[in-house]
């Protein structure tokens, strides 16, 4: 029997207004996590990843416009309508309890006159643990994700890049949430530390927890994920198994970022992905398809497909007509 899903989207539309334009961030996006399921969004930098974590917390700026529907259902500890909720709402009830974030960018989201020690703590403190064991809990949770234990004491400008993003991780792990975002947790970290940050994130989603991984790495997506979904120009194209995408991957753009990876044809995706301000009114990517047709001037919907789901006129599974 399949279990709920602890994080449902539906029809997911960001759009940043600006002076003389719209950014057109995310589009029509849905997506379900179910417990003990780790999903990785992908795609090329600038397609609206960050944007979709952003807008499930609340975190966008003032020039933003979200609709569409995010609910976070975990019986018995947090339910929550994340697009309609308050700022009050989210900051009590969501943002760390329900939803962890592992930022993109650790550096700006660390309070820079409190040790990291003092930030795990009292994190820990606020989420049931006691002045007296939170010492230890800290500890052991800098341990777990790679920490030092004694680098707790320095100051987030003390901090490389790397030690940043892992004092990050142990920040969105401490609280225990049912859901994780995490947002290139693996930015500024070696192999071995990526290996061992992903592993992490895979035993959570052993313990019932539901992972959304955002990464451009395909690696890491391939290590850990159970489904990928790839995004481009705002739009998830294509949805399914990871085994089956990286096997037969039924969207061109897919298959090009495969064939892009060095331990393949090590061939990148030709052309450039278009503006978020100037998005064609038909399939975006048809401009750098071998296989686009004049029916590519319309928008393809993002339909079932074998395993999974895939947004194109000419999947690779079919013959393009002459």
């Amino acid at each position: 029997m399949t279990a709920p899903a602890l994080l449902t989207v539906d029809g997911l539309t960001v759009r940043f207004r600006l002076r003389d334009a719209v950014v057109h961030a995310v589009t029509d996006l849905s997506l379900t996590l179910r417990p003990g399921e780790l999903l990785a969004v992908v795609g090329e930098s600038g397609c609206g990843k960050s944007v979709l974590a952003h807008a499930l917390l609340g975190l966008l700026p003032g020039n933003a416009t979200v609709t569409g529907r995010a609910r976070l259902h975990a019986p018995g500890r947090h339910e929550a309508d994340l697009i309609g909720a308050g700022e009050r709402h989210l900051a009590r009830h969501v943002r760390g309890r329900g939803v962890g974030l592992i930022p993109q960018s650790p550096a700006t989201a660390l309070t820079p006159v409190r040790t990291g020690r003092k930030l795990l703590e009292e994190t820990l403190r606020a989420h049931g643990h006691t002045r007296r064991d939170a010492p230890a809990a800290a500890d052991r949770i800098a341990a777990d994700v790679g920490l030092d234990p004694a680098d707790l004491d320095r100051y987030p400008h003390e901090l490389s890049g790397g030690m940043a993003q892992r004092l990050a991780t142990a920040l969105a792990l401490a609280p225990d949430p049912p859901v994780l975002l995490a947002d290139e947790p693996t930015t500024g970290l070696d192999r071995p530390l990526v290996d061992h940050t992903l592993d992490l994130l895979r035993r959570r989603c052993d313990t019932g927890a539901a992972v959304l991984l955002i990464t451009h790495d395909l690696a890491a997506a391939r290590r850990v994920a159970d489904t990928v979904a790839v995004m481009y120009a705002s739009r998830i194209v294509e949805h399914r198994p990871t085994g089956a995408l990286f096997d037969r991957p039924a969207h061109p753009y897919t298959a090009g970022l495969l064939d892009a990876l060095p331990d393949r044809a090590f061939v990148p995706v030709p052309g450039h992905p278009p503006t978020l301000t100037d998005l064609p009114g038909g399939c975006a990517f048809a401009p750098r398809c071998a296989r686009a047709t004049d029916t590519c001037g319309t928008l393809p919907r993002l339909a079932a497909d074998g395993s999974g789901r895939v947004a194109c006129h000419h999947p690779l599974r079919e013959e393009v007509p002459a």
